[in-house]
């Protein structure tokens, strides 16, 4: 039963994405002159995510804390890290922001193409050059005003436990004077696992954001800023797992 679904799934999102790439290549043409941003293209790209869980009974997912995002301002959102589903939960949020996403994702048709449009920041893992070149892309947007969201982790758990923080997003944070922002996902593991394919027949997934943290409170310390971040959000997954 659930590689039936798990097929189905995938030939809708094929078939799906080919249209609404077509709406997001018009939206992109008619509000570009207006909306230098992207927030309306970017919008209309959460709802294409979001579309995957709407059409699906067997998979639910609950947002808490969105109004603590900002609709406009420099800030660095940061989340754990658990699955691919991740991605469709978190457009979720329904509040602009930019992806900072591994450069291969770009290269994917029509979803690929829509992060170009979109003009999310790719990042090559590894490579120093991108690396410089991804932060000062998230620089240009912070300095916009124009959020941005990254992976502290740098890629998916494989058990689910939170794993190591770089420092991208803090020394961000603390050098553009925005705040930091913790975003704690629960049961997105069991949408896409890594490495596979076949979806689970049932998912519960739990957005939390919680408050956004001032980084002038430690006098430009980039590992305290990191640290605190990834308590909080370790200890908030673990409080929200023991709700379930």
């Amino acid at each position: 039963m659930r590689i039936l679904i798990s097929i189905a799934f995938w030939t809708f999102l094929a078939l799906s994405s080919g249209v609404l790439f077509l709406g997001a290549l018009l939206l992109w043409a008619l509000t570009r002159p207006f909306d230098a941003n992207g927030r309306v293209l970017h919008l209309y790209s959460c709802f294409w995510a979001q579309l995957y869980f709407y059409v699906n009974p067997m998979w639910h997912l609950r947002v808490e804390g969105r109004e603590r995002l900002p609709w406009k301002g420099a800030a660095v959102l940061v989340s754990n890290h658990e699955s691919l589903g991740d991605i469709l939960v978190l457009f979720g949020l329904y509040r602009p922001f930019k992806w900072v996403s591994k450069a291969e994702n770009f290269k994917l048709p029509l979803i690929g193409w829509n992060m170009r449009l979109n003009r999310y920041v790719p990042l090559i893992r590894g490579d120093r050059a991108s690396i410089i070149q991804m932060m000062a892309g998230c620089e240009y947007w912070l300095s916009r005003g124009v959020p941005i969201l990254m992976f502290p982790e740098g890629t998916r758990s494989q058990d689910g436990e939170v794993k190591a923080f770089k420092d991208g997003a803090f020394t961000l944070s603390i050098q553009q004077r925005c705040p930091i922002i913790p975003v704690v996902l629960t049961g997105t593991a069991r949408t896409m696992p890594k490495h596979g394919l076949i979806l689970q027949q049932a998912v519960h997934a739990r957005v939390r954001v919680l408050e956004p943290i001032d980084p002038e409170g430690f006098a430009g310390d980039v590992h305290a800023l990191r640290d605190h971040v990834r308590d909080l959000i370790v200890r908030e997954k673990a409080r929200m797992e023991a709700e379930r």
